[in-house]
């Protein structure tokens, strides 16, 4: 098995600055926005764009996890299984996932936050876009597009510092 790294820790760090500074000024700042992190990659992504956000727009963001398998239409699930958040009527919703392909997680995603209220808005964030869609799902801010094959994986390392990783 092949693996290759094809995004730095630095690399990482600059293109997360970079989609913090597009949040904040499509958002004419801070106001009103949450984030919410669809588990377990995508709400270690939110914590640490949540931080990016939070030093340009210089106030804290608060930053919750989603657990969307109850909500998938691919997986058996066992019931509802979503993180509890407050209500979410009148926010603008920043949803953040690592890798988007399909559409199928940020479609369960979209069903779990309707859930919680009205939103003013749901923006979509992903650190890769894969392609290879299956659902009409198109992300607000991409960290990178990134063409693969199927049979390719791509790895998001989110230990001490992010790096991207592409298996084959």
């Amino acid at each position: 098995m092949a693996r290759t790294c094809i995004m730095s820790s630095e690399k990482v760090r600059h293109t997360l600055a970079r989609l913090a500074s597009e949040v904040v000024e499509r958002n004419r700042g801070t106001e009103g926005l949450r984030i919410l992190g669809i588990e377990t990659r995508g709400a270690v992504l939110a914590q640490r764009l949540a931080r990016e956000i939070s030093a340009i727009g210089g106030r804290e963001i608060e930053v919750s996890g989603l657990d969307v398998q109850a909500f998938r239409d691919d997986l058996e699930n066992g019931g509802e299984s979503m993180h509890r958040t407050d209500d979410l009527t009148d926010l603008n919703v920043l949803l953040v996932d690592d890798v988007l392909q399909t559409g199928r997680t940020a479609r369960a995603a979209l069903d779990a936050i309707v859930q919680l209220g009205r939103p003013r808005s749901i923006q979509f964030l992903t650190l890769i876009d894969r392609g290879h869609r299956e659902y009409p799902i198109q992300p607000d801010y991409v960290g990178r597009l990134l063409q693969t094959k199927h049979r390719e994986r791509v790895e998001v390392a989110v230990d001490a510092d992010f790096e991207i990783w592409i298996e084959d």
